[in-house]
C-alpha cells in the first residue's frame, strides 16, 4: 500500500472512531416497554418458540444471550449461555470489537448456532431448542481471531481476521464440526497493517446456490474475493475483484442472487452480479449520506444498512434489475452494528454497540420501520453477533 493509500485509510479510521465516540447514550429511540401484561409469545410453524440470540463478545468470557420473541416483536430475556471461550477486541475499534458481520450464525436447517470466540481462536457449536441453546462443541477456528461463519448444507467455513486473514473449512457431521485441513486458505493481507479494525477482513458467506464463497477484505486490500466451491472444498485461490477506496465490509444477496455490499470508504451500498467466471460486475451504487456504513441485512425486496457513526439504519429497495432506491433513514441507539431479520420477515433486530443493546423494529409493508422496543444485553458493550429464528 502506498503512503497516500495509508493516509486515506487512517483518515477513514479516524472519522469512524471519532463519529462513534461522539454519540451519546440518549441519541436512540426510547424503549417501547412500559411494564404490565406482555403480548403472547410468538411461535414458528410447528410450535417452535421464536427467538433472537445475541453474542456478548466478552473478553473475560463470551456468552450468547437468548431472548424469546413475543407476537408484537418485543424481546424478553430467557437465559445467558457461556460459549466456553473469550471474545476479542481489534485495535482501533469503538462500538464494533470484531469489525465483522456474521460472527453469530444460525443454521436453520440443522438447528445449530455457531458463535466465534475471537480471543480464544475457537468456535462454539450450540444446538437450539426453541429459545434455549445447548452447548455441544468447542473447536479450533483454524486461524487467528475468528470473526465470521458461513453455512451451506453440511459445509461450514470460518473467517479468521488476524495473521493476514484466513479461511478454514469444516464439514458438519451429525451436528459436530470436523475440520478439513486441506480446506484452509490464506488471504495474504498485511498482518501488520493498522488500525486492525479497518484492515482485517469483514465477512464471508456462501452465495444462494452454494457454488461460491465470498470474502470482503475492507481496507486490508479493498477487494471482494470469490472462491469456487465444490464438495471437495474451495478453490486454491479466489477470483479477486478490486474495489479501490470502497472498503467493502458487510454483504447480503438479493432475490436474484446478486451481491449487495456496504462500502464503508464511500458510505454507500452497491449491487454486483457474480459472473460465470466469478468476477463481479457492478450494477448500481447509492450513497447513504450517513457515517460508517458497514453492515447490511435483507428482508424481501428491501435491505437495511447499519451506519455505526450516525446511529441510523438506511433502508433501500432493491429493484428486479438490481438498482437501489432509498426508502428512508431510521434512528437507532448509538453505534449501529450487526442486524438480523426474523424468519417470517416481520421484525428487524439491530445491535447498538455503544450501550450493548438491541433495538427492535416492525417491518411495514412499504419497508419502513416502526420501533417497538429496546433491550440492554448484559456485558455486551462493543459486542457483535446477532441471529434471529
Amino acid at each position: 500500500m502506498t503512503m497516500g493509500k495509508k493516509s486515506k485509510a487512517a483518515s477513514l479510521a479516524a472519522v469512524i472512531v471519532a463519529a462513534a465516540a461522539s454519540l451519546t447514550l440518549s441519541a436512540g429511540p426510547a424503549s417501547a416497554r412500559s411494564g404490565g401484561t406482555h403480548a403472547p409469545a410468538s411461535a414458528q410453524p410447528g410450535g417452535t418458540q421464536a427467538a433472537v440470540f445475541v453474542q456478548t463478545d466478552g473478553v473475560n468470557g463470551n456468552a450468547v444471550v437468548a431472548y424469546r420473541r413475543t407476537a408484537d416483536g418485543q424481546l424478553h430475556r430467557s437465559g445467558v449461555y457461556p460459549t466456553g471461550g473469550s471474545g476479542g477486541v481489534l485495535d482501533g475499534s469503538a462500538v464494533d470489537h470484531l469489525a465483522s458481520q456474521g460472527s453469530l450464525t444460525y443454521d436453520r436447517t440443522h438447528g445449530l448456532l455457531y458463535a466465534v470466540n475471537a480471543g480464544s481462536d475457537t468456535v462454539t457449536v450450540f444446538s437450539v431448542d426453541g429459545d434455549k441453546p445447548v452447548r455441544r462443541q468447542i473447536v479450533s477456528s483454524g486461524g487467528d481471531f475468528p470473526v465470521s461463519v458461513a453455512v451451506h448444507g453440511d459445509l461450514v467455513y470460518v473467517l479468521n481476521a488476524l495473521g493476514g486473514g484466513s479461511v478454514q473449512g469444516f464439514r458438519n457431521v451429525h451436528g459436530s464440526l470436523v475440520k478439513v485441513p486441506s480446506w484452509h486458505r490464506s488471504l495474504g493481507l498485511d498482518p501488520a497493517a493498522t488500525p486492525q479494525f479497518t484492515h482485517t477482513p469483514g465477512q464471508l458467506a456462501f452465495n444462494p446456490n452454494g457454488r461460491a464463497l465470498v470474502v470482503t477484505t475492507k481496507a486490508g486490500a479493498n477487494t471482494i474475493d470469490v472462491f469456487a466451491v465444490s464438495r471437495n472444498g474451495i478453490a486454491a485461490s479466489p477470483v479477486v475483484t478490486a474495489t479501490p477506496g470502497a472498503v467493502p465490509f458487510g454483504f447480503t444477496f438479493d432475490a436474484h442472487g446478486r451481491l449487495v455490499v456496504t462500502e464503508a470508504g464511500t458510505n454507500s451500498v452497491a449491487t454486483f452480479t457474480i459472473r460465470g467466471d466469478l468476477k463481479l460486475t457492478k450494477v448500481a451504487q447509492v450513497a447513504t449520506g450517513q457515517v460508517a456504513t458497514c453492515w447490511i441485512v435483507r428482508d424481501g425486496a428491501h435491505v437495511y444498512a447499519s451506519n455505526a457513526g450516525s446511529g441510523t439504519l438506511s433502508g433501500l429497495h432493491v429493484s428486479r434489475d438490481g438498482t437501489l432506491h432509498s426508502i428512508g433513514t431510521t434512528t437507532t441507539g448509538p453505534g449501529t452494528v450487526d442486524a438480523d431479520v426474523s424468519s417470517d420477515g416481520r421484525f428487524l433486530y439491530v445491535q447498538t454497540g455503544r450501550a450493548g443493546g438491541v433495538d427492535e423494529y416492525r417491518v411495514n409493508g412499504d419497508g419502513s420501520l416502526t420501533h417497538v422496543g429496546s433491550v440492554v444485553v448484559p456485558d455486551a458493550v462493543g459486542g457483535e453477533g446477532i441471529a434471529a429464528s
